[in-house]
C-alpha cells in the first residue's frame, strides 16, 4: 500500500501498551476485540518449520502447527506463499489458527533445559525436553497472525530506502489488518490491537529502537487501536520508551499534520546504525 502523504498526530492516537514477556496469545475475553500477532517471517513464509533451529517463526509454527499444513498447501497449488515479491513488501495474514500447545524456552535444568530451547539450543536438546516443555492446549485458543519480513543483514547507517521499506512494510501489514477484521455487529468495528516486539532485530541485525519507533508510527498511520509491545527485558524497556519519545517529542513536537517524507528524512538524519545478528 501507498504511505499516505501526510501524518496528523491529532487525527489518530494509538494506544501504546508494554508487555515485559514475549508472546502468549491469550485469548480475548471481550468481544469487541480483534487481536493479531505477528510473525516475524522470512520472506518464504515458514520455510523453516522442519529443522533444527527455534526461533520466533519456527516457535509460533510449533505452537500453531497446521501454519506447516498451511504451507505445504500453498506450495501442492502451486501458489507461493511469499512476503516479499519483486522487491515489495506482500505481508500475508492469516485468521482463525488454533494453538494447539504451548512451549517453554526459558531455562530449566530441572527439565533437560539448562541453555533454554530458543534458537540453536532447540537443535541441541533431547526429546524428552522438549517434551517437558510442551504444554497441551485442550481445547485450543484461536489466533490471528501477521506475517512481515524485515530488512536484514545491513552495515553502518540506515538509508531513506531502507527506512521507508520498513515503514511502508509494517503500515501495509496494519491496515491490512484493519481491513480483515470483520464487523462484529451491523455499525459496529472491532476495537483492532496488533501484538509486536523487536521485529527485525535477532538474526537479521535490526537497530531496536528505529524498528520500534517506525511500527509506533505506522501504528497510527494505519488507525491501529492499540500497539501490544513485547519488551522481553529491562533493555528492551528502554529500548521502547526511546522510541516512543522521538515519535512525541522529535518528530511532530507541535503535533501539526507533517508530510511523511518530511518524516522519513527526519529519522534519517538521525544516523540509526544497524546492529548485528544474534547467531539465531
Amino acid at each position: 500500500m501507498p504511505l499516505p502523504e501526510y501524518f496528523s498526530p491529532l487525527e489518530h492516537q494509538t494506544d501504546l501498551s508494554e508487555r515485559k514477556g514475549y508472546f502468549e496469545y491469550e485469548p480475548s475475553q471481550d468481544s469487541t476485540q480483534m487481536e493479531w500477532y505477528l510473525n516475524f517471517a522470512h520472506h518464504d513464509i515458514f520455510c523453516a518449520y522442519g529443522g533444527s533451529l527455534f526461533a520466533q517463526d519456527e516457535m509460533q509454527v510449533a505452537e500453531h502447527p497446521s501454519l506447516s499444513s498451511l504451507r505445504e498447501a500453498l506450495l501442492n497449488s502451486n501458489i507461493k506463499p511469499l512476503t516479499v515479491e519483486s522487491e515489495q513488501p506482500t505481508p500475508i495474514l492469516i485468521r482463525g489458527v488454533e494453538r494447539r500447545c504451548a512451549i517453554s524456552t526459558d531455562r530449566n535444568p530441572e527439565q533437560g533445559r539448562p541453555f533454554g530451547l530458543y534458537g540453536n539450543n532447540f537443535g541441541r536438546a533431547t526429546s524428552d525436553a522438549i517434551g517437558q516443555a510442551t504444554k497441551p492446549l485442550n481445547p485450543p485458543t484461536i489466533t490471528n497472525i501477521i506475517a512481515i519480513e524485515a530488512p536484514s543483514y545491513g552495515e553502518g547507517s540506515y538509508s531513506i530506502a531502507q527506512i521507508e521499506y520498513i515503514l511502508k512494510t509494517a503500515f501495509t501489514a496494519f491496515s491490512a489488518a484493519r481491513i480483515e477484521s470483520p464487523q462484529l455487529e451491523s455499525a459496529q468495528t472491532p476495537n483492532l490491537i496488533i501484538h509486536t516486539g523487536f521485529w527485525g532485530c535477532g538474526a537479521y541485525g535490526g537497530n531496536r529502537v528505529l524498528m520500534a519507533l517506525l511500527q509506533l508510527l505506522s501504528a497510527r498511520l494505519s488507525q491501529v487501536n492499540c500497539l501490544v509491545f513485547h519488551t522481553s527485558d529491562a533493555m528492551g524497556s528502554e529500548n521502547l520508551a526511546t522510541a516512543q519519545q522521538i515519535v512525541d517529542r522529535d518528530l511532530v513536537p507541535d503535533n501539526s499534520p507533517v508530510k511523511v517524507s518530511a518524516l522519513i528524512e527526519k529519522i534519517h538524519a538521525m544516523e540509526f546504525q544497524w546492529g548485528f545478528s544474534d547467531g539465531n
